[in-house]
């Protein structure tokens, strides 16, 4: 099967899932044989985390005291020690949503990545937001002003520099650009002080076609809700990695030794109730990628351009041919690549996400002819 047909039929199924999956009815389960009694296995056996989750109050009560009664070393079991212990299973547990950080000046954060864009194989524009500041937002302008006089017909936005903010309501300005008009957008919800914030389009997008998102575990904060309501309302297809789970607005408490404790004290909820955190936003077509890679293609792209990361350079196979013959080109080109002193896998880093995204504009706009 040839890679463009093998391209075409990951498409199809993709796509055909992503925009037919609500208008099917779901399928009778057919009738199955009872299934045998399970046999007993190590897998059954409990963890101690679901022990621990088993245990109602009056254990954890006693069981603490039983500890201190008897426990070899009565003074690992202080007040302050079980505190200490106490307070670490808290952060265990609650995970993205609570950070103790040394001091106020917080955790030392890169500058903000900029806005990059342009137009690849003619016909695509590639949109790379950054951070979800004002003045990206300005550059998000003036690409998608350009794209009608270019034939633009599909558009890539790429959220995988988009580290976390607590912008919400610039991050509202940035979702506009791709949803309808008069739409709810995505809610920040405080529980703890029962407020409700739904943040509405006000505007019509300024970009109606195909949209494809790329996304990874550095999509964090209102990036992940802007992706996440492109999504719903786009019926956009998202390839990568799954976001940071992290779409939170954080508080910063301070703590009487001068440490902070940075509590999430609202999230950001997508339309119908559909949460960001913790679990993030689940991809549609998962793609790895190498965070070092990722990294130095943005760098180089500023000069370089993306085209030269998502174009592949093909490798001298053995086929009949060459067996008949007595060669083997994929020897040969190894040679001659340690004679010229390079690493003949390496020529280059390479975008797969970005590759994918490409190959998937190119097949459904060929489904769409047809």
């Amino acid at each position: 099967m040839s890679r463009q047909v093998l391209v075409l039929s990951v498409a199809v199924v993709s796509w055909s899932a992503l925009t037919s999956l609500s208008a099917q009815p779901p399928a009778k389960a057919s009738p199955s044989p009872p299934a045998a009694a399970p046999s007993p296995s190590l897998s059954s056996t409990p963890t101690t985390r679901s022990l621990i989750d088993s245990m109602d109050s009056a254990d954890l009560k006693e069981a603490i005291q039983l500890l201190k009664n008897n426990y070899i070393k009565p003074d690992a079991l202080s007040e302050t020690e079980l505190s200490r212990a106490a307070f670490e299973g808290i952060l265990a547990r609650l995970g993205r949503g609570v950070v103790l950080l040394s001091n106020s000046n917080g955790e030392p954060s890169e500058p903000p990545a900029p806005f990059y864009g342009e137009i690849l194989d003619g016909h695509v524009g590639y949109l790379r937001p950054g951070a979800l500041n004002k003045t990206n937002l300005d550059s998000l302008d003036a690409n998608l002003q350009a794209f009608p006089g270019k034939q633009v017909d599909a558009v890539v936005v790429d959220f995988r520099a988009s580290a976390a903010t607590n912008d919400f309501p610039l991050a509202s300005e940035f979702a506009k650009r791709f949803c309808p008009k008069n739409t709810p957008l995505f809610t920040l919800r405080k529980t703890t002080a029962r407020q409700e914030r739904t943040f509405t389009s006000d505007r019509d997008p300024a970009f109606q076609g195909l949209i494809i998102l790329l996304t990874d575990g550095d999509t964090a904060g209102s990036a992940e809700a802007v992706a996440g309501v492109i999504r719903i309302y786009n019926k956009a297809l998202v390839i990568g990695q799954q976001t940071a789970g992290r779409a939170v607005e954080y508080s910063d408490l301070k703590l009487p030794s001068g440490k902070v404790l940075r509590v999430a004290v609202g999230e950001a909820v997508l339309p119908e109730g559909y949460p960001l955190f913790p679990g993030g936003l689940k991809t549609d077509v998962p793609v790895e990628m190498a965070a070092g890679d990722k990294k130095e293609i943005f760098q180089a792209s500023r000069e370089k351009g993306m085209t030269p990361f998502v174009v592949e350079n093909s490798r001298p196979h053995l086929n009949e041919a060459a067996l008949i013959s007595g060669r083997n080109p994929e020897l040969e080109a190894m040679e001659a690549a340690q004679r010229r002193n390079r690493n003949p896998e390496k020529n280059g880093v390479h975008d797969a996400v970005l590759q994918r995204a490409l190959d998937l504009v190119t097949s459904i706009a060929i489904l769409q002819k047809k």
